[in-house]
């Protein structure tokens, strides 16, 4: 986390920066074709951006010398938070373009609710592009959609050889990456220690004894599915175990998938006693085919998720799994993004910032069967 990040954290009481009070000694002047935005009052007020929103929303949760201090520096500065003026003043439509593929997937809106949220906060209007990207067809729909105004992207999908991202960057559009990245693209992006989380979720099993691990994972042109089935490796290679590839299966992140891999794997003459899924919906569906075929979890099988969306934590699932932290990751990226338009940061080079996954206990993981 940077430390503008740590400081918008602090500020959102109204705290402030040690310079607040130099800076309302010697106010600023803007030049006559300055365009004055919400982080110029930011600087001016010594606060972060996203108090500044707050502040003149009368948000509560600002102290009231903290809500002067900041429409003190919006007057003197002139700055207009109409978004449609703001807009007309900065030749700006403030809107963020949204890019997912599978709204069916709980993992999206996990994401979408955070993201709206922050850049609504920020003056911002969010348009969502649910479109296979992957596919031509998807592409040129989102270019005909990209035609109109739209200032920024942030894409929550991408393979690791989806043209898109290379498609926004060479229009010259802010792009930040949430959840994936892509080989050799430098441009901003937010994603979770993948690789890290499964070598936690992989230790986890053997040290409960497991040696027979089966794997159902996501598809091989995904950065996360790339990472995870290397944390598995990973853990497998420090105990000197061998992945048997007759239990490795590679499907869309899916119920479906999920329920069929796992049914043909629980079938084998000799069974993996434990299957690490690609993520939580997949080991929904694996939980399924096991009921299916009367296999109990975990006594029979254990089974291993990954991302932690709401539903994981539910009585009917408990499952174990590895934990995103959605809310922040997704903040993150908004913010970064955020930063890209309105300080007019030129595109490139890229910015990274990796939050920690980590294992979260429940109940479909134990000891293997005897």
């Amino acid at each position: 986390m940077t430390a503008a990040d740590s400081a918008a954290l602090h500020a959102a009481d109204g705290s402030t920066g040690p310079d607040a009070t130099a800076r309302a000694a010697s106010p600023h002047t803007p030049h006559a074709d300055e365009v004055i935005t919400s982080w110029t009052v930011a600087r001016e007020a010594g606060v972060s951006q996203s108090t500044v929103s707050r502040a003149l929303r009368a948000d509560p949760r600002v102290r009231e010398q903290t809500r002067q201090r900041v429409e003190d520096a919006a007057r003197r500065l002139g700055y207009v938070p109409n978004s449609l003026a703001s807009s007309l003043a900065s030749r700006s439509g403030r809107t963020v373009g949204v890019v997912v593929s599978d709204l069916t997937n709980p993992f999206f809106p996990s994401l979408l609710s955070p993201i709206h949220d922050e850049l609504q906060l920020m003056g911002y209007r969010v348009v969502l592009f649910a479109e296979r990207t992957d596919i031509p067809s998807g592409q040129d729909a989102l270019n005909r959609l990209l035609d109109r105004s739209i200032d920024g992207v942030l894409v929550t999908t991408a393979t690791l050889r989806s043209p898109l991202a290379d498609t926004l960057r060479m229009r010259g559009l802010p792009l930040v990456l949430l959840n994936r990245y892509i080989d050799g693209l430098d441009v901003d992006r937010v994603i979770s220690d993948n690789r890290g989380g499964a070598v936690a979720g992989a230790r986890h099993l053997l040290e409960l004894g497991h040696r027979r691990i089966g794997v159902v994972r996501g598809p091989s042109n995904t950065s996360t599915s790339r990472d995870r089935m290397a944390g598995l490796q990973d853990a497998l290679h420090a105990e000197d175990i061998a992945l048997d590839a007759a239990l490795v299966r590679e499907g869309s992140y899916s119920h479906q998938s999920g329920y069929q891999h796992t049914r043909d794997l629980l079938r084998l003459a000799d069974p993996p006693t434990a299957i690490l899924c690609g993520n939580d919906i997949v080991a929904f569906g694996a939980i399924d085919a096991a009921r299916s075929l009367d296999v109990r979890v975990p006594q029979d099988v254990s089974i291993l998720g990954f991302d932690d969306v709401p539903m994981a934590s539910w009585e009917v699932f408990r499952l174990t799994t590895v934990s995103q932290p959605f809310e922040e990751m997704a903040t993150a990226a908004a913010r970064m993004l955020a930063e890209r338009i309105d300080q007019h940061v030129e595109i490139g080079p890229g910015r990274e910032q990796i939050f920690p996954a980590t294992l979260v206990k429940r109940s479909t993981v134990g000891p293997p069967r005897s």
